[in-house]
């Protein structure tokens, strides 16, 4: 027998067995589906401290985790295809924000999780069958449950006592607005406060509605929260300024560009606490089983140098609880 067939035969005899001491398993990568209703310009302070959070937690982007980022940049019309293809990607789990994605998302899917970020009244938009018990494969954090639009309004008659009425810039194509437009009926009824409510479904609208304001003699606005008037803040706070109209914003972002003066919960701080809902669920935990949790952090931020140039005086004791004045 020549050395090689001798090689051959002995090995067949062989059993190899591979290593275990020290070898690394590979880890699960679990991917992330994120869908928002604007830009990733508009969103990329709550991202990161999203991203931060899961960090916290020991989900490492490139290690145990990847994202999908889908954006609609402003077009509600595109969020059930974006929705769409986050299911045929297969991703394990999709975050959601504000309201519009996350019913785009529940539309989409009933079995991959969802975590709604900011998601206004999710009950009575049938995102969740209750707080406490979800009942279905979305939870996370809602917005408009928590947020008390009768103190955003106080506020606001306080720094403009005034203004006998004030306007109101909702979005019609949100799918929240008329439990919106209840709220604010029942926060304005309660300061005695006359209010205007009115519409823009895009940029090309504001314009009017700042004229419409004017016209119906509105003393001061109210802009709500709302993923359009976000990608749009510079345009809002720019026509504030222009029609000289104080106002108040649902975010601070309009404030750090020269807006008067904001009112609601911090963003950042719900995006670090959806990590933890990803967590959980990542983990194992169903969705059904989370309660719904609402906004626990508020902030206010006040402009001096805008409020100095429409020639107001902000009363001490305001400035007092501000989180942040800037000047």
């Amino acid at each position: 027998m020549d050395r090689r067939r001798f090689l051959l035969s002995s090995l067949a005899g062989v059993v190899i067995v591979p290593k275990t001491g020290g070898a690394q398993t590979t880890a699960k990568v679990y991917r992330v589906g994120v869908l928002i209703s604007t830009s990733a310009a508009v969103y990329h302070d709550f991202l990161e401290a999203f991203r931060q959070g899961l960090r916290e937690l020991r989900w490492i982007e490139g290690q145990n985790l990847a994202f999908d980022y889908r954006f609609a940049e402003g077009r509600f019309d595109r969020l059930p295809d974006l929705a769409s293809e986050l299911v045929r990607l297969g991703v394990d789990i999709i975050v959601a924000s504000p309201t519009p994605p996350a019913v785009a998302a529940k539309n989409a899917t009933v079995t991959i999780p969802i975590v709604m970020v900011n998601a206004g009244d999710p009950v009575g938009v049938g995102l969740v069958t209750s707080l406490a018990r979800p009942g279905g494969n979305v939870t996370g954090l809602a917005w408009g449950v928590g947020v008390d639009y009768a103190k955003a309004l106080e506020l606001l008659q306080q720094v403009v006592p005034r203004a006998r009425r004030v306007a109101i810039l909702t979005n019609p194509a949100n799918s929240v607005q008329p439990l919106l437009i209840r709220d604010l009926k029942i926060a304005g009824q309660t300061l005695g406060l006359p209010l205007v409510f009115l519409e823009a479904r895009g940029p090309n609208e504001f314009e009017r509605a700042f004229t419409a304001a004017g016209k119906e003699g509105a003393g001061a606005m109210l802009v709500v929260a709302e993923s359009l008037f976000g990608l749009y803040d510079t345009e809002l706070v720019t026509l504030a300024a222009k029609n000289r109209v104080p106002t108040v914003y649902g975010g601070r972002r309009h404030v750090d560009l020269g807006g008067l003066m904001s009112y609601g919960p911090s963003v950042p701080a719900a995006w670090r606490r959806a990590a933890v809902f990803v967590d959980r669920i990542l983990k194992g935990a169903k969705p059904a089983d989370l309660p719904v949790e609402q906004p626990n952090k508020y902030e206010l931020v006040v402009n001096l140098k805008t409020a100095k140039a429409l020639g107001l005086t902000i009363p001490p004791s305001l400035l007092a609880r501000a989180d942040q004045v800037i000047e």
